[in-house]
């Protein structure tokens, strides 16, 4: 999405301001938008469909410390991916982090609650999306069919990843109602009726590179990518499972021109490729079925994969196996705060004896490439969570090229953080007809995980179980903000009782917490503003 995105100047979204006020929104923690703005000229209406999709990607208006759309937060903090990786990462088996930023120990420890100031920043971020696209579709919605389409997907994008984050949720599509309160399996439907409808308008399934025009704009594959991942959940929120359907728009998917990137270059695995700085010029754009837009220079971000980048390295670290003198490919990458729990470098090293070496060595002992750890002078266990090297180290995200070329910029990446990608599909694939299949993998099933396996160069097997398959869940898309979704769905979560992890519950050999868990608090915020919602049970 070059053309609305990437090329993105600050300056011409200066005439939007970050928020929209609703009776959802109004008088919470969101910037409001001047009402009287009339959004009907031909430059205005591209620079607001713009900003529905830069919400993503981007903390505000004014680069990565200006001004941002959320206050209460710094801006980078509130960074939509940086929150959906705190509370699907941090919650679970495979994240931990050290910060004394206020929230964090809650996340790692399980006891978050209404006041949480993180869970609250993601919340306003969600909405924010939500009152940018009720906006559009306002005042734009015949500017352009195809535009339109994506918005309404943006739209159910966000009330989707709300929907799974914080339950029955205020629920408004036209600015300036007051917002109701929508069970969850109700929202379910709505965000199905939107993206079938939505997926009829949008562009056909096509994979593109950055050198494509189109490149970031959602297509019908993303549509289908949603569907499918939101059917696979579908007996977590509606008490209905919808295997059959999970199955269906998974295999569109696959089927699709996006396909699983198998090549890899100059040293870098094919896996290693998709999280690269040059992921939307390499082979690796062919699996990003919604890449998120990012250059060092133009879509600076602390809230993006710049985040998922420097919080994993400290600076004894070196991810480039040309240059063991490089860290990470940033001048200013090695925060030092999130690391991994032993129960995720277990999924690679099943008998806990990960050896002590670099990231460069370690697929190679692990047998899989996509166990990216460092574990020189590190130990396995979080034995102390405020100290770094308790714990291996991500070196997944960094910003090399795969061509050795220069980065744009020496502190932020140039790469693109690919929210949806087409190895999803494979694994929604497998586990959907499993689940039709007592719990085993079909035939068709086993080659889709022995895909994923194969351009891992790791082992193949004949047969996968469901436990088997949230394991290899993990192993895929380990720090990419989706665990505590798996492990809600195959009921490992919150209320249950036989899979623990190191510091689940605040425990170090982990403890039970209540199913309540399983979904956030609404912010009290909003329900002083608005008397038609409720509060989740057990806040």
């Amino acid at each position: 999405m070059k053309k609305y995105i990437k090329n993105i100047v600050p300056a011409v979204l200066l005439a939007l301001s970050a928020g929209v006020t609703t009776s959802c929104v109004g008088d919470l923690d969101v910037e409001p938008i001047d009402p009287n703005l009339v959004l009907l000229d031909q430059e205005t209406i591209p620079n607001l469909f713009n900003k529905c999709y830069a919400n993503i990607a981007l903390a505000g208006n004014s680069g990565p410390d200006g001004d941002c759309d959320i206050n209460g937060l710094d801006g980078g903090t509130t960074g939509m991916v940086r929150q959906m990786f705190n509370t699907n990462e941090l919650t679970t088996d495979e994240a931990i982090c050290g910060w004394g930023d206020p929230g964090i120990a809650e996340f790692c420890y399980n006891t978050y609650d209404a006041a949480h100031p993180m869970v609250k920043g993601y919340y306003y971020r969600l909405y924010n999306g939500i009152t940018l696209c009720n906006h559009y579709l306002a005042v734009a919605a015949d500017y352009d069919a195809t535009m339109t389409a994506e918005v309404r997907f943006l739209r159910s994008l966000y009330y989707y990843l709300a929907m799974d984050a914080f339950g029955n949720i205020p629920f408004i599509t036209n600015v300036g109602d007051k917002a109701v309160q929508m069970p969850r399996a109700e929202m379910f439907k709505f965000i199905e009726t939107e993206l079938l409808e939505a997926e009829t308008g949008l562009a056909e399934a096509k994979a593109k590179n950055s050198s494509d025009a189109n490149y970031g704009r959602v297509d019908k594959a993303a549509a289908w990518m949603l569907l499918a991942r939101l059917y696979l959940n579908a007996e977590v929120y509606t008490g209905t499972a919808q295997w059959d359907k999970a199955a269906e728009y998974a295999k569109k998917v696959m089927n699709s021109s996006y396909k699983l990137n198998t090549t890899g270059a100059n040293g870098w695995s094919a896996y290693q490729m998709l999280f690269m700085g040059d992921n939307g010029e390499s082979t690796a754009s062919q699996e990003a079925v919604f890449p998120i837009l990012q250059d060092g220079l133009t879509t600076a971000s602390y809230g993006t994969f710049f985040f998922l980048m420097a919080s994993t390295f400290t600076g004894d670290m070196y991810a480039n196996p040309h240059d063991p003198t490089a860290l990470n490919g940033s001048a200013d990458g090695s925060w030092g705060g999130n690391r991994a729990r032993p129960d995720l470098i277990k999924k690679f090293f099943p008998l806990g004896d990960a050896p002590a070496i670099s990231s460069i060595d370690m697929p190679g002992a692990a047998g899989d490439d996509r166990a990216i750890f460092w574990g020189m002078d590190r130990t396995l266990d979080n034995n102390d969570v405020t100290n770094f090297k308790d714990g291996y180290s991500i070196a997944k995200f960094v910003n090399f090229k795969s061509d050795g070329s220069t980065m744009h910029d020496s502190k932020f990446p140039d790469a693109d953080f690919f929210f949806f990608r087409t190895a999803e599909a494979y694994l929604t694939f497998a586990e959907a007809t499993a689940r039709q299949n007592g719990g085993k993998t079909t035939a068709e099933g086993t080659d889709a995980v022995n895909a994923l396996r194969k351009r891992a160069n790791a082992s193949t097997g004949s047969e996968y179980s469901l436990d088997n398959l949230l394991d290899e869940w993990s192993r895929e898309f380990y720090f990419e903000g989706r665990r505590r979704v798996d492990l809600i769905r195959h009921n490992k979560f919150g209320g249950n009782n036989d899979y623990n992890w190191q510091w689940k519950g605040g425990v170090k050999e982990g403890t039970n917490f209540a199913a309540t868990k399983n979904v956030f608090a609404i912010p009290t915020d909003d329900l002083i503003q608005n008397n038609n919602l409720v509060q989740n049970p057990g806040y």
